[in-house]
């Protein structure tokens, strides 16, 4: 068991993961219909794709986030 505590950097790595997966999952459901010659997706669903940088970002942002906090606490 881990005696850390949880910063708001790791909630923002949790949260970017969680809109990482609905974007990858929505890319995926975008490209499925071009593979199989079905009926292509509305427009609203490739912005969904849109999600998975998104996602990275907000996930980069937590480690950044999170490197800091520990660099001031080591420091001071």
């Amino acid at each position: 068991m881990s005696t850390e505590t949880s910063t708001t950097g790791d909630a923002l790595v949790r949260t970017g993961a969680v809109v990482f997966i609905a974007g990858a999952v929505a890319t995926v459901a975008t490209f499925v219909p071009l593979f199989l010659d079905l009926t292509r997706l509305p427009t609203a669903a490739y912005w969904l794709s849109m999600l998975m940088p998104v996602g990275f970002l907000v996930a980069l942002l937590g480690l950044l986030r999170t490197a800091r906090e520990q660099r001031r606490h080591t420091a001071g």
